[in-house]
């Protein structure tokens, strides 16, 4: 850490693909870099999670840490230098329904059916002591400065873990990760050892909320039914294959599931009523697996895939044949190691992608925020990594990364220290 202590803004690395030259890319007063613009620390005592964007309000979801509930913190970030909180909402001081919960993932779409035309926020929602709630909810921020929770919709055996709002031929949809719902809800499931022959519900739904008062489930998949893969048939440090992540295409007719061991699972979602496999991506060459996000590029061909693992890296798809996802390139930082006893598996891990234009960026937990060329993508390269100036953080630990479109900044949350703004220049 004393290492990474030193790196200041001024001092950005570039780093290079694994067996690339960091210093050649780094060389000269037009290299890629970024710069601080802001920082925000919430000051609620709250542990911070992903942060997403839309029409310049920024959405900072809180990780259940002490499990103090504090739900989305919404930011003005009509001037990025100062962004200026206006409103939170899924906080338990608000409402007392949701003490005991945490909302790690929020997604906010423009929504236009017959029942709500504005803008729609889901959270997700998971207990963090006994009683808490768990599933999503669903709030109106058409006026971002004044939220409106129009409703909560639990999800069993556990709550919502990642989230996507999909608007789609005149209504919406959530589609959901419910980890593990297909072990543990199985009707003979054995708790003490994790034994059980027979499916329960499955880890991926999806929920009608064209009228976001009144969610109605309609469809769902899951693999072991499907496909007949056991939900502990996985590999490596945590073999397991579950929801973790879910992602949707433009259109809505694709769902893109990470689904740990088993990779990103593709599934055809024109029909919600019936999601139907299309394809998957092929297993890692590391042991581990462990997909845990995903993110699209080049109009829907491209899949950006990350693993949060004991040293994870981000590994890139051509997805124009979605039957068969051929593998271009794998992102990884050079010089990483296993984590020492006491540390978390993840904490060198990658985490979360996010694309704009030709540009990746990956939150890297301790590691920053990370910038990749995907121009093409079979030569992607990684650019440069943000780390917080020396001093202001002692322990980085980058959860969330985003960059809205049209923006010239990128929005970055750190589990202790908030929210950055920076400006990333190549």
């Amino acid at each position: 850490m004393a290492r990474l202590a030193r790196l200041s803004t001024a001092g950005l690395l570039a780093l290079a693909l694994a067996g690339g030259n960091a210093q050649s890319e780094s060389r000269g007063p037009k290299a890629p870099r970024f710069e601080v613009l802001a920082h925000v620390e919430p000051g609620d005592g709250a542990t911070t999670a992903d942060v997403f964007a839309r029409d310049g309000y920024a959405y900072l979801s809180s990780w259940r840490g002490t499990c103090t509930s504090k739900g989305v913190r919404v930011y003005d970030m009509r001037s990025p230098r100062r962004p200026v909180k206006v409103s939170s909402f899924a906080d338990a001081q608000v409402e007392p329904e949701v003490a005991g919960s945490w909302s790690e993932k929020t997604i906010v779409q423009r929504v236009s059916t017959g029942a709500f035309v504005g803008t729609l926020a889901v959270t997700s929602f998971q207990s963090c002591r006994a009683g808490g709630f768990q599933g999503f909810g669903l709030y109106d921020v058409t006026v971002p400065e004044h939220p409106r929770r129009l409703s909560l919709q639990r999800t069993d055996p556990r709550g919502s873990h990642e989230i996507w709002l999909q608007p789609a031929r005149g209504r919406a949809y959530v589609y959901t990760a419910i980890n593990y719902s297909e072990q543990t809800s199985g009707a003979d499931y054995d708790p003490k050892t994790g034994n059980v022959t027979i499916p329960g519900k499955p880890d991926f739904r999806i929920f009608d909320v064209s009228d976001p008062g009144r969610p109605a489930e309609v469809g769902s998949w899951g693999a072991w039914v499907k496909l007949g893969v056991h939900p502990t048939a996985g590999r490596g440090f945590f073999k397991r294959n579950f929801v973790h992540s879910v992602i949707g295409n433009a259109k809505g007719t694709r769902a893109y599931l990470s689904y740990w061991d088993l990779g990103t699972v593709i599934l055809d979602v024109t029909r919600p009523a019936d999601p139907r496999y299309l394809g998957r991506t092929p297993p890692a060459s590391n042991p581990e697996g462990d997909v845990h996000s995903a993110a699209l590029g080049q109009n829907g061909k491209l899949l950006v895939e990350t693993q949060e693992s004991r040293i994870g890296t981000a590994r890139l798809f051509d997805i124009s044949n979605e039957r068969k996802p051929r593998f271009l390139r794998e992102l990884k930082l050079p010089g990483l190691r296993n984590p020492v006893p006491g540390e978390p598996f993840y904490i060198d891990s990658v985490h979360d992608p996010k694309v704009r234009g030709k540009t990746a960026y990956f939150s890297w937990y301790r590691q920053g925020v990370v910038a990749a060329d995907i121009s093409k993508p079979g030569k992607a390269r990684v650019l440069a990594r943000f780390l917080p100036p020396a001093g202001q953080v002692s322990e980085p630990m980058f959860w969330g990364v985003f960059a809205e479109a049209g923006k010239d900044y990128v929005l970055a949350s750190d589990f202790g220290s908030g929210l950055w703004v920076v400006r990333f220049r190549r």
